[in-house]
């Protein structure tokens, strides 16, 4: 059941989110952003404008009427990639900085593991990994790698 919103969403003429609020203003550019995107990625979505300030709060995101939640899913997986991380193939080397080549839910990739300081343990058994670039990748449960890749992924932790 989706409960009344006090808002419009749509996409411009440009594919870019227009909100349009209970006080009939418009507001281009709209930039959904989570709050918790890991530990709680339907929960919590602010709907910011073009000068940074938060316009709509969205509590749930499973209580909005389908059409708009569609828009900003759509939006939201546009702007986030964080591959996860499903095994890991091989490592360069045991020491710092190495080369990384793992299988994620988007292909094959490698990359390059600064310090082990660039493996970050969070609430649930979640770990990130930021390659050289920044770039975050994502183990959901490492209880679910297979044996080689805990082996491997053991030695950085």
């Amino acid at each position: 059941m989706s409960t009344a919103i006090n808002f419009t969403l749509q996409r411009n003429d440009f594919g870019h989110l227009s909100l349009t609020d209970a006080n009939g203003l418009t507001h281009d550019n709209v930039v959904p952003v989570r709050a918790s995107p890991i530990s709680a990625p339907t929960e919590g979505i602010s709907l910011m404008g073009q000068d940074g300030h938060e316009i709509v709060w969205v509590e749930q995101l499973d209580e909005l009427p389908p059409a708009v939640r569609q828009l900003i899913e759509e939006e939201l997986a546009t702007r986030e990639f964080m591959p996860q991380i499903q095994r890991l193939i091989k490592v360069s080397s045991f020491a710092t900085p190495s080369t990384w080549t793992v299988e994620t839910d988007r292909g094959e990739a490698s990359f390059i593991l600064k310090g082990e300081e660039d493996i970050r343990r969070l609430p649930g058994g979640i770990l990130l990994v930021a390659d050289a670039h920044g770039i975050q990748f994502m183990i959901r449960q490492l209880s679910e790698l297979d044996r080689h890749s805990r082996k491997l992924l053991d030695r950085f932790l």
